[in-house]
């Protein structure tokens, strides 16, 4: 030890842990977490301020990176160049943040994982939203701090006027605590942000209205929502993302067709991961994975083996590899230097309170130069009044500083002003330039008056700066990118969709989809039609109903099996668009299909299914009721519906309440009526009692209907034969008769409509009121809504009137009824009604009918007592 020094003895345990402490809260403080006004972390607020030194604006041209990244190490990062140079990258990659910072030049990577070229070969340069993060930095918005060597100043914060930490998000690793924040729509985060200015006391739930979910730069689906929730609520939370797939059939082969993956997820990776567990047999199903990605988008496309169920495989998918992963949400900000976790309601708040903030700074700096200026023009303007005799004064100076000093004394002027009247030029003298000096004094002391007024009072603050935010979302707000998927098990997330109504349509391929009910116009009787669903090869569409949203929805197969789902998951598409395939959507046997639907209310609400009943009916005339209670639990792969004999399969089910009458018809044009309690309730697993007796072997039921007991004075009987033929007839007439008899179950039934060569078989059967609308499509794709009304009561055993004008060998594929639709009222500007849209009218196709021998006076008395004859002989049988 040499002279002078001096060893001071320490417990090494207590300096690790001293030193500890502070290389900790260095690294929490200013290195790993956001600040919560600005969103940025210490590097990329760096690397935007040294792009703003350098002038390296969007407006500019690339600089290149390697420039960029000296400027911010030598002056305000005292770390490696690594670290610089991959935030800034990171600030560039579309698939890393939701709004770019930096416009890149060059390779900057890939989602494939590919490294950046070194920063010696790319340029970079600001982009418009990064100007609009350091908007006004100039006007002392916000306080700066001495660099690592004390020799320049660097911002401790960015006065934005975006709500980086929302739009963003943010990632970072510190000692003992670590930040993950998800990226949010700008578009969203700003109405959110209006919303909450509005009203402060805001509930997190009202703001989840506007701010619906997190959306990620790669897009793909989020799935559930419960874990969003918890993260808006608490500021912790795990979303489940899922990758965006579809369904095509290239070759000849099903394939799964991805096109956007989760968030941080290296796409080469999770390919080769993919092809191990094929190769190890996890996976079974695919034949081939191909990546035909290029710059036009991504596109993975997994090519399924022939034998292979798309949705199975796609579960498997889901659970093996990161086609499925998650994001855990941990918002955890600096604020006011200290690391909090922070709510949804926290975040914008603080980014508000930061906004009154810059804008007080702001105002009060304008407020400032605008006063300084006009105090200069005050003594201008003085000047210029007296500008004779100031020449003379000045002209009767020694110096300057005499000329100052004599301005001063004579107009009682202030040194900043006399010191502008002697650098005054002398075009300044003229007439022309002394008016814009009084223009331009006004102009300011209305300025002054604003800005004065913009610091007393919060509220024309607050609308300021609302209206900057409306800025910048009309600027840089876009669509969402990542959907969102509900799960079923979410019971509140009704409350974020409407209960529409919707029209559900099925194809005979088994392509599902779900359409606003008015895409569907009301036309008038014997049209030919609107183009409706897009076919597939010889596809045509064959069962449609209409629905809402929030029902459940029951699938009944041919084979007897049960499946549901919400109304609200099946895919929604346009009128002519060709739908998703069911077996994409429930585990259908590839082998079965289904036939029947219910769609029913709360599932879970005991009342309602132990007072309610399913009624099924085959195409043998089976019939079996079971309680709804029976079908409220249904399995991943379904449960058992129906046993269904050989040679049969089921056609129709139905709710009912327990007093309902039954009908069921057949497709050589007989029908039987009877009540729901001769059927007694029977198991899941029952395959029911005869129903109705069959003409003959081609003979088979085509359809049922259930009419409430209350109900059955006013409902009518629809039926449509193939070749478009159809008419409307009254259950009891106006004599309180009995058009159609009730019998029992079992028997043949009576004529509903007289079946000729000329009107084809019978396809389909639906009660009916004045109050509904008819939806017939045919097997073309063709569609035509009309008003049941237009077609007039007409006799049980006719043969009825044309309804739909049918082309070729074209034929009816499907009927159903849907609720009629108001009028729509269109007003103009000042509220008056201009324009009634209401069904239009027509007289019936009647008259081209009675040409060929069409009316309801064919039915001649003999005619009538030929059917009474054969309705007494089926009675009799029907007593038997």
């Amino acid at each position: 030890m040499s002279e002078g020094e001096k060893l001071i003895p320490i417990n090494i345990e207590d300096e690790m842990k001293s030193a500890y402490i502070d290389y900790s809260m260095s690294v929490i403080v200013s290195r790993a977490l956001p600040d919560v006004r600005d969103g940025l972390k210490p590097v990329h607020r760096r690397v935007l301020y040294g792009m703003y030194d350098l002038g390296v604006f969007s407006n500019k041209a690339h600089k290149k990176s390697a420039r960029i990244v000296g400027e911010v190490l030598g002056k305000y990062h005292p770390h490696g160049d690594t670290s610089v140079y991959d935030a800034m990258v990171r600030m560039a990659q579309e698939w890393s943040l939701r709004y770019l910072l930096v416009d890149g030049q060059g390779n900057f990577g890939s989602v494939d994982g590919d490294s950046p070229a070194a920063m010696r070969y790319t340029e970079a340069r600001m982009r418009k939203i990064s100007e609009e993060i350091m908007a006004d930095i100039e006007k002392e918005t916000v306080d700066f701090q001495l660099n690592f060597d004390d020799t320049l100043y660097e911002p401790k914060v960015m006065p934005t006027r975006v709500p980086t930490l929302l739009i963003n998000g943010a990632t970072g690793i510190a000692v003992g605590m670590a930040t993950n924040m998800p990226p949010h729509n700008l578009t969203e985060v700003i109405n959110g942000t209006l919303a909450y200015m509005d009203n402060n006391d805001i509930e997190i739930d009202e703001l989840i209205t506007y701010i619906k979910a997190p959306d990620f730069p790669t897009g793909g689906i989020i799935y559930g929502y419960e874990g969003v929730r918890e993260a808006f609520k608490t500021g912790r939370g795990r979303v489940v993302m899922r990758a965006k797939v579809g369904f095509e059939e290239v070759d000849g082969r099903e394939c799964i067709i991805v096109t956007e993956i989760p968030y941080q997820v290296n796409k080469a990776d999770m390919i080769k991961r993919t092809a191990d567990l094929v190769n190890d047999k996890k996976i079974d199903g695919i034949a081939n994975i191909r990546d035909e990605s290029d710059r036009n988008g991504m596109r993975i496309v997994y090519i399924l083996k022939r034998d292979a169920t798309p949705n199975v495989v796609l579960n498997t998918l889901y659970k093996y590899t990161q086609l499925q992963s998650s994001f855990s949400v941990n918002n955890i900000a600096l604020v006011k230097g200290r690391p909090q976790m922070l709510n949804l309601k926290d975040m914008i708040h603080y980014f508000v309170e930061h906004r009154h903030d810059v804008v007080v700074r702001r105002t009060r700096f304008e407020l400032r130069k605008a006063e300084e200026r006009a105090h200069i023009l005050e003594g201008l303007i003085i000047a210029s009044d007296n500008i004779d005799e100031v020449i003379a004064l000045i002209r009767g100076s020694k110096n300057t500083e005499e000329a100052r000093e004599k301005l001063i004394e004579r107009f009682k002027l202030s040194d900043i002003q006399a010191r502008a009247i002697v650098e005054m030029r002398l075009r300044q003298l003229t007439g022309l330039e002394q008016d814009k000096l009084r223009a331009e004094y006004e102009e300011l002391m209305k300025l002054i008056a604003h800005l004065k007024a913009l610091l007393e009072d919060i509220n024309l603050r607050t609308a300021l700066i609302k209206d900057e935010l409306i800025e910048i979302r009309d600027k840089y707000g876009d669509e969402r990118r990542s959907q969102i998927e509900y799960s079923g098990g979410d019971v509140s997330i009704e409350d974020l969709i409407a209960d529409e109504n919707v029209v559900i349509t099925i194809s005979h391929a088994g392509y599902i989809k779900r359409t606003n009910l008015t895409e569907y116009k009301t036309q008038n009787r014997g049209g030919v039609g609107q183009k409706s669903a897009g076919t597939r090869d010889q596809d045509f569409l064959e069962h449609m109903f209409v629905a809402t949203n929030h029902q459940y929805m029951m699938f009944f197969t041919q084979k007897g099996k049960c499946f549901w789902m919400r109304v609200y998951e099946i895919p929604e598409g346009t009128k002519t668009a060709k739908g998703r395939a069911i077996q994409n959507l429930v585990n259908i046997e590839s082998d079965d299909k289904v036939k029947a639907f219910i769609c029913t209310q709360d599932l879970k609400d005991q009342d309602y299914i132990k007072s309610h009943n399913l009624v099924m009916v085959t195409k043998k005339g089976q019939v079996k009721k079971t309680s709804l209670e029976k079908y409220s639990k249904p399995r991943v792969n379904g449960v058992a519906a129906i046993t269904i004999r050989e040679g049969d399969e089921l056609l129709e089910a139905k709710l009912t309440n327990g007093e309902s009458q039954i009908i069921l018809a057949v497709k050589s044009g007989k029908l039987v009526r009877f009540e729901e309690s001769k059927t007694r309730p029977m198991g899941r697993t029952a395959s029911g009692v005869r129903g109705i007796s069959l003409k003959d072997d081609t003979d088979e039921v085509i359809g049922m209907v259930t009419v409430d007991k209350d109900a059955v004075n006013e409902s009518q009987v629809l039926v449509v034969t193939e070749n478009g033929y159809g008419k409307r007839t009254k259950l009891v007439d106006d004599d309180g008769e009995d058009v159609y008899r009730i019998t029992n179950r079992g028997g043949k039934g009576v004529k509903t409509l007289n079946i000729t060569e000329k009107t084809g078989n019978l396809i389909s059967i639906n009660a009916v009121t004045d109050a509904d609308d008819l939806m017939i499509i045919n097997k073309s794709g063709l569609t035509i809504r009309m008003a049941v009304e237009d077609l007039r009561v007409m006799g049980r055993a006719t043969q009825g009137v044309k309804l739909i004008n049918l082309k070729g060998k074209d034929s009816i594929a499907a009927v159903t009824k849907v609720m009629k639709d108001d009028p729509e009222v269109v007003v103009d500007e000042d509220g008056n009604v201009i324009e009634v849209e209401a069904i239009e009218r027509v007289k019936p196709i009647l008259e081209v009918l009675e040409d060929e021998g069409v009316t309801d006076e064919d039915e001649s008395e003999d005619d009538e007592v030929e059917d009474e004859a054969e309705d007494e002989a089926d009675d009799a049988d029907d007593e038997v």
